[in-house]
């Protein structure tokens, strides 16, 4: 079985912002609160992702490469609107690799780190630009973002 153990953090600083990133498209075919089903694209590579639900920081996660084409024909067709769409930045912090999501398009003006761990009670160093944690709000979940987009939400 598949785990994934993160840590999600809303982002303060710029100093990020330098590092290497991918664009990603990613749809959602199921939002369910159970279970969400996602089709992702980046660069030229494409995946169905299937998440159980999250229990503190840890979800089963199954991932399988499947054929852009079908990819593309899924995010067109069948998933839900609207797409999410962000550029991810991958940033070298104290020996573990965080991931900074800078949403666009429907979620432009969100930006998220990620940190994946091996244990829910790994220590881990934050770098400067990491604020407050958000693990724990639903609101933040890709999959939340498609049923209410950061553009829509009241200050």
């Amino acid at each position: 079985m598949g785990k994934e153990i993160e840590r999600k953090f809303l982002v303060t600083g710029d100093d990020w912002r330098s590092a290497e990133y991918s664009n990603y498209v990613q749809g959602y075919l199921s939002i369910d609160k159970e279970r969400t089903v996602r089709v992702r694209m980046t660069d030229d590579k494409a995946f169905l992702t299937i998440k159980g639900i999250t229990r503190h920081a840890t979800r089963e996660e199954y991932e399988y490469s499947i054929p852009v084409d079908d990819a593309e024909s899924m995010l067109r067709q069948l998933c839900l609107r609207p797409l999410i769409e962000k550029r991810r930045y991958f940033i070298k912090h104290a020996g573990m690799t965080w991931e900074v999501d800078d949403f666009q398009g429907e979620n432009a003006g969100l930006v998220v780190a990620e940190i994946e761990l091996d244990d829910e009670q790994q220590a881990f160093d934050k770098p400067d630009w990491v604020g407050e944690e958000i693990t724990a709000d639903k609101r933040y979940y890709n999959a939340s973002l498609v049923a209410a987009p950061f553009s829509t939400w009241s200050a």
